[in-house]
């Protein structure tokens, strides 16, 4: 009888891992974060908690790793660069507009702003995990506008772009209006109004 081969411990943390972030994710949704405990997301993933505090040190770390988990490869794509950028930039807003709006992104973003507002070490790790590498394409794609003439070439473009999403931001964490296409090509038209280079 052929002997069988070793579990790969590797493939177990993995799918383990997933069932951590999936259950953190789903949770918070739920029930908040205020009552997201490390029990509940071991008893959802089907882990010990024990098996959680080896690899995270509070439910924020859990949270934060699910809710980031894949954005490096996402950024790595850059904002498209179609020549146009005003199409360009609606494109990707509209997009993220969209997902803004969608719940099941919602709560765990939401659940993050607000622990973060109290927690400077994870307000730091938040935005070092996912606001300032979003940042970062925006300004890759600005200087790349700059170096063909779409913006003026004195322009701060890392300024320009906190003109452009922090608006955004502020609308959808403030919930001061609706968060429409209509919206964001606005906010698009206005910064570009002042970004094009003066004949």
């Amino acid at each position: 009888m052929a002997d069988k081969p070793a579990p790969d411990p590797s493939r177990r943390s993995e799918r383990s891992r997933r069932a951590i972030f999936d259950a953190a994710l789903a949770l918070v949704g739920e029930v908040g974060y205020d009552k997201l405990t490390i029990e509940g997301i071991a008893a959802r993933a089907g882990v010990g908690k024990q098996t959680i505090y080896r690899w995270w040190p509070s439910k924020a770390a859990v949270l934060l790793d699910a809710f980031t988990d894949g954005v490096d490869e996402d950024y790595a794509k850059g904002l498209p660069d179609t020549g146009d950028l005003a199409a360009d930039l609606k494109f990707v807003l509209r997009a993220t507009a969209d997902e803004f709006n969608d719940p099941v992104f919602q709560a765990p973003y939401r659940a993050l702003a607000a622990a973060g507002a109290n927690d400077e070490e994870l307000s730091r790790a938040f935005v070092g995990r996912l606001l300032e590498p979003g940042t970062r394409v925006y300004v890759d794609r600005l200087r790349a506008a700059q170096e063909t003439g779409e913006v003026a070439a004195g322009i701060d473009v890392r300024v320009a772009v906190e003109m452009l999403l922090s608006p955004f931001s502020q609308r959808w964490l403030m919930r001061t209006g609706e968060l429409t296409h209509e919206y964001v090509d606005t906010l698009v038209d206005l910064l570009l109004c002042g970004l094009r280079p003066r004949d």
